[in-house]
């Protein structure tokens, strides 16, 4: 049996959070033509730890005699391989022990290299696993270490070594060597299997000298190209690309507050629907009646059921799921509760449609489930992580089937927000189990920027808030708090969301505040507004509330949406900054590059989406997304309808050129950004992008035209 293929969402996925196996051999000798496998050890590693009951040993009767030199260094004998597994009954209960993981080792290229000589010499097919070697990742920390071996960076790093020259304490000890360097890499910037798998590739001496010796090639050489888009399954768009108001019934059918449960079953009847939602109770529960719960009444009571109130057999609460909610998360909800109908809610929490299994049906809800479900079973930093990877995924076959890229970005941003709100939840449990007690008052967490507003690429980074109730600065509510948004921050950076270099984070004290203060801040942005001012309250005004205390937020929100709106400087210093941005075209629209890459935020996006906010501070606009908000502007100037379109088709073209090039960087391990290279794209691409790019500068009459 060989190995089996890795996930093909590895390559993106944060190396704490990959399926990793350490893998070590123990051999007759040091030729990997030649000499055979005695003995296969590996460890699994599992959220940035070793398994303790998760290991794999196994000796192997190589049908050789074993050299009495090799005996002499791992003690193992030709007495002790007598009676022991063949190499082909070895190395499959290995594989399928092991399953789709990547492969790691100290020097792996040889433990490789002699593997498979030993497929080939038992005629099995050979598949090369995706693989690093951990010597390399030392070479990049440590290149004057004495000796190169397991040993001597055992040492270095202060890990205990024994019963040296086992395969499976090598194995283990490797494994604690990897772990140690986990926290190395991430401070330079390697998060990721192909960050580190690059930074492997820059040790070229080491790859030719291992070449001459006939070892395996690793850290993503010849045989281990990351996938393309194209190569990637086509998954089913539909429920990415579809809210939920888009295909709910609506308006919803309610039974009356004490009607008869004939009467019901006779509306459901003759309106041709198989639930009806029922008014709330004492308690403001909405409740809902289905087809299949008349069935249990009459099984249950008789006939004496179809006169009794239908609230009897209501089932309350009802489940609802958000009327904005993409499609994919109503079939996530669906599936994870096991229900066939869901209420569909607003923002206020008031009933407005309803959805049922059958208006899903068509749907296939695979990929949709799983990302959803993967956030919300998540109880560790490294199984976000995992989702941080499937989303990678979905996003590559979004843009394979040509989705709009605003739908992906809100797609992420959507999956973004729940990462937030889960790595919340997790605080507040990791909190109350350490003895720090539950939230002293109620609070909402807030993500800020293009989350928000629900344009985030995948070169994301954290961008959010806390307000809660009350309590001082610096009181005993606040360092609760404090605490909470650490504890957050951690997570998701721990998960691959990386801190927010700007600070922009709950845990500091300028986004952690109680209500009043708040809205003093706010007022202080206002009426006194200064640079730095202005850079704060562009990021706090796409602030989306995504856990806790709803009414708190909103509350905030439409104070400084108030406030803004009645202060004419405040709009003019938002109006000036939106104006001043330079498009990265010359000369015959030549690209403006630098080192090769072109910024496509700076002169690109961030001018149109600045523009869009400003005019939703200016008029009150109701929208969160750019495009929502200039769509909405063209109600208030008719007459901007030319440039506002001409504006968003670009805003989109620039998204798609961003999020291409993330998927590119992905898969290179280079470090993500919102800057593109040219020399990757098409003469028509390049076409496309010059055109959007020469739009951008129409937002300047935007600004100045009058908005009557």
């Amino acid at each position: 049996m060989t190995f089996i293929k890795s996930p093909d969402n590895v390559s993106g996925m944060p190396l704490v959070s990959a399926p990793i196996i350490i893998l070590d051999t123990e051999t007759t000798g040091l030729d990997v033509s030649t000499d055979r496998i005695i003995e296969i050890g590996a460890v699994r590693i599992s959220g940035g730890a070793v398994g303790s009951d998760d290991k794999f040993v196994s000796l192997v009767n190589p049908t050789i005699p074993i050299p009495a030199r090799a005996t002499e260094i791992h003690g193992i004998s030709d007495r002790d391989v007598a009676d022991a597994a063949n190499f082909t009954e070895a190395i499959n209960d290995f594989t399928q022990w092991a399953g789709p993981a990547l492969i790691i080792g100290y020097s792996i290229g040889y433990d490789l290299a002699i593997m498979q000589a030993e497929y080939a010499r038992h005629d099995m097919e050979w598949y090369s696993p995706r693989c690093l070697d951990v010597r390399h990742l030392v070479q990049i920390f440590a290149p004057n270490l004495p000796k190169e071996s397991l040993e001597i960076t055992a040492e270095w790093l202060g890990i205990e070594v024994t019963n040296r020259h086992r395969a499976l304490d090598d194995a283990i000890i490797t494994a604690n060597v990897f772990i140690a360097l986990l926290p190395k890499l991430k401070e330079r910037g390697i998060n990721t299997l192909a960050q580190a798998e690059r930074a492997c590739r820059s040790r070229a001496t080491q790859h030719e000298e291992e070449a001459k010796n006939g070892w395996h090639e690793v850290a993503g050489m010849s045989g281990n190209k990351s996938a393309g888009v194209s190569e990637y399954a086509r998954i089913d768009s539909y429920p990415y690309r579809h809210k939920v108001s888009h295909i709910m019934h609506a308006p919803p059918l309610f039974a009356g507050r004490d009607e008869p449960l004939h009467k019901t079953l006779s509306r459901m009847t003759n309106e041709k629907v198989s639930s009806l939602f029922l008014p709330p109770d004492s308690t403001g529960a909405y409740g809902i009646i289905t087809e299949r719960d008349v069935l249990r009444a009459i099984d249950t009571d008789g006939a004496n059921a179809l006169d009794k109130p239908a609230s009897t057999y209501a089932i309350r609460p009802l489940v609802t799921v958000g009327s904005d909610e993409f499609v994919y998360r109503a079939i996530s909800s669906m599936a994870d509760k096991g229900f066939r109908h869901l209420g569909v809610a607003d923002d206020a929490g008031e009933i407005v449609g309803a959805l049922s299994a059958r208006d899903l049906l068509k749907q296939r809800a695979s990929d949709a489930i799983l990302l959803g479900d993967n956030i919300e079973a998540a109880s560790t930093s490294a199984e976000l992580g995992t989702v941080w990877s499937e989303l990678i995924t979905v996003v590559k076959g979004l843009v394979y089937e040509e989705v709009d890229p605003r739908d992906i970005a809100a797609v992420i941003s959507r999956e973004l927000r729940a990462l937030t709100r889960r790595a919340c939840e997790l605080a507040e449990r990791h909190m109350i189990e350490a003895g720090e007690g539950e939230p002293p008052v109620p609070y909402a967490m807030l993500v800020l920027g293009s989350g928000g507003r629900g344009e985030s690429l995948l070169a994301m980074d954290q961008d959010n808030a806390i307000v809660y109730a009350s309590g001082d600065a610096g009181g005993p509510e606040d360092q609760w708090f404090e605490k909470l948004g650490s504890r957050v921050a951690d997570t998701l950076n721990d998960a691959g969301v990386d801190y927010c270099k700007g600070g922009i984070m709950a845990r500091n004290a300028a986004w952690r505040k109680n209500l009043n203060a708040w809205i003093d801040t706010v007022e202080q942005w206002v009426t006194h507004a200064d640079p730095q001012d202005i850079l704060s309250s562009d990021i706090f005004y796409d602030a989306k509330t995504v856990y806790g205390d709803w009414d708190l937020a909103n509350r905030l929100r439409e104070k400084s949406f108030t406030l803004a709106s009645g202060s004419t400087n405040f709009i003019k210093f938002h109006t000036l900054k939106a104006a001043d941005f330079r498009v990265p075209l010359g000369l015959f629209n030549r690209f403006k590059l630098d080192n090769g890459r072109l910024d496509l935020k700076m002169g690109g996006i961030m001018p149109i989406f600045s523009t869009a906010r400003v005019l939703a501070l200016e008029h009150g606009l109701t929208g969160y997304s750019t495009p929502e908000r200039l769509d909405q502007a063209v109600t208030i100037n008719p007459k901007s309808q030319s440039t506002i379109d001409s504006l968003i088709e670009a805003h989109k073209i620039i998204l798609q050129m961003i999020l291409s090039q993330q998927l590119r960087d992905i898969d290179a391990g280079i470090a993500l950004s919102n800057s593109i290279a040219p020399s990757d794209l098409s003469a028509h691409e390049k076409g496309d992008l010059r055109w959007a790019l020469s739009q951008v500068s129409l937002v300047s009459g935007l600004l100045e035209a009058p908005m009557v």
